[in-house]
């Protein structure tokens, strides 16, 4: 089995991965943070934490944090249901949300475009988010974040498109407008879920 491939055992669940996708800048962490916000108490959805070779205090998303040595031994232990890499890091969907689909119930992830043939791969129920924004929407969020030259940020949304390429179900969710409709989007994307799984 090659290091890539899903964790024996990520079979037959009957509940749905959700993957949620998107460029820099789009408003994936928010709008998933305002969906588990929203969501709190009910026991059948749940919001993983991916674990990252990232520092803690780095920002972002609120993950766990591991060393390359501690990531490789949970990949070695079977600790992953899925693991890939991007961007210089390592990030790992955990395994035990293998149970929470066994039940019936909805998981929800921070994915990656790239990395969704291999979510695809290891979850049969698999539904992907993609959320995106306007170029130019994009642009001023990611220039507020100061972490890029203006230059920097216009090449990299020059570098790909923003849909989703392969053969998957995918919603797409435009954030460009105002969080609050944009979370009420998120929201009812996540209630039609769960009324299939119901």
């Amino acid at each position: 089995m090659s290091p890539h491939q899903p964790h024996p055992g990520a079979g037959a669940e009957r509940g749905i991965m959700v993957v949620v996708v998107g460029p820099s800048g789009a408003g994936k962490d928010t709008l998933m943070n305002l969906a588990a916000r929203h969501f709190a108490g009910r026991a059948d959805i749940h919001f993983t934490r991916r674990v990252i070779t990232r520092h803690r205090g780095a920002g972002g998303e609120d993950h766990l944090s591991v060393s390359l040595e501690g990531f490789a031994a949970m990949e070695q232990s079977g600790s992953f249901a899925v693991w890939w890499e991007a961007h210089g890091l390592k990030y790992g969907i955990p395994a035990e949300v293998s149970v929470a689909l066994s039940r019936g119930h909805i998981v929800v992830a921070n994915g990656s475009r790239s990395a969704l043939h291999r979510f695809q791969a290891a979850f049969p129920r698999l539904k992907v988010i993609n959320v995106t924004a306007s170029a130019e929407v994009l642009a001023g969020r990611l220039e507020a974040r100061g972490r890029e030259t203006h230059e920097d940020i216009m090449a990299r949304l020059a570098r790909g498109p923003l849909t989703v390429r392969g053969d998957y179900d995918v919603t797409e969710l435009d954030n460009s407008g105002s969080i609050e409709a944009a979370e009420q989007k998120m929201i009812a994307i996540l209630d039609g879920l769960l009324a299939d799984v119901q």
